[in-house]
C-alpha cells in the first residue's frame, strides 16, 4: 500500500506513479475533478463540516457527470481537501461527533433517489491533515461500473465542506427528507448492499475526488483477422 500523501504536489507524484502502473490501453481519471477548486469553510466562523452521512455531488455549476465513473474499472485512491478548524472548533466536533474521520463509498443508483451500496473503503482518521489536500490509496480497489457513482461517507465529521454556494452546485445525504436539519442522527451507509433514499439536497460542495483506473478496452480485430 502506498504512503498517505499530502499536499497537492504529493498527489501529483502518486498520480504520475498509477499512470506508469496503469495497464496498457487502460486510463487514469479522478473522479469529481472540477475546473474551480471547491474550498471548505474551516476556520471562518461558522467552521462547516460534514456529519454522520453519506454523500454525493449532484452537481458541480451545470456539470451532472462530474462523481459519476465514465468508464467501468477500479478506484485506486481518493483525496480530500480539509479545512483547518482552530482548537475550539475541533474540540466541538471532536465532542459532539468523535475523531475526524472519512472514506468513500460507491454507489448503484435508482428509481426515486435511492442507491445502494456496491463497495465501499476504510473509513481513515483525518485528524492529522487538517489544512491539506491528502490523497489516501486504498489497500484494496474498488471495482466500479460505467454509471455509478462516487460518495464520500463521514460516519463522523469532516471539515471537507464549502458554504453555501448561489453557482448551481448541489450535493445529496442519506438522509430522511424530514430528517435534512439533523447532523447528529447517524446515516452513514456502513454496509454493503445497503440501500437508502438520498432526499436531501444541499447547496454547496464536498470536497472529495477519487481516482479511477479504466479497465483496458480491447483492442479490434486486424484486418483479416477473425473476431
Amino acid at each position: 500500500m502506498l504512503p498517505v500523501r499530502s499536499s497537492l504536489t504529493a498527489c501529483a507524484v502518486v498520480l504520475g506513479w498509477l499512470a506508469l502502473a496503469a495497464p496498457a490501453g487502460a486510463r487514469v481519471i479522478e473522479i469529481g475533478q472540477a475546473a474551480t477548486p471547491a474550498t471548505p469553510t474551516c476556520p471562518e466562523n461558522p467552521c462547516l463540516a460534514v456529519s454522520r452521512t453519506t454523500g454525493y455531488q449532484a452537481k458541480v455549476v451545470d456539470r451532472r457527470d462530474l462523481y459519476v465513473a465514465p468508464r467501468a474499472g477500479k478506484i485506486v485512491a481518493f483525496s480530500i481537501t480539509l479545512g483547518k478548524p482552530n482548537r475550539r472548533q475541533i474540540e466541538f466536533f471532536d465532542e459532539n461527533f468523535g475523531p475526524a474521520s472519512a472514506g468513500i463509498t460507491v454507489l448503484r443508483r435508482g428509481e426515486r433517489l435511492f442507491s445502494r451500496v456496491v463497495s465501499r473503503s476504510p473509513i481513515y482518521p483525518l485528524g492529522d491533515y487538517f489544512g491539506q489536500t491528502v490523497q489516501i490509496p486504498l489497500g484494496r480497489a474498488l471495482n466500479v461500473k460505467r454509471g455509478y457513482v462516487v460518495a464520500l461517507t463521514v460516519p463522523t465529521w469532516a471539515p471537507a465542506l464549502t458554504g453555501l454556494l448561489d453557482d448551481g452546485s448541489s450535493w445529496r445525504a442519506s438522509r430522511a427528507v424530514d430528517g435534512c436539519d439533523d447532523a447528529d442522527r447517524q446515516t452513514a451507509q456502513l454496509t454493503l448492499g445497503g440501500l437508502t433514499q438520498y432526499r436531501c439536497l444541499y447547496k454547496a460542495r464536498l470536497t472529495y475526488s477519487a481516482t479511477l483506473i479504466t479497465r483496458p478496452r480491447p483492442n479490434p480485430p486486424a484486418a483479416g483477422e477473425r473476431g
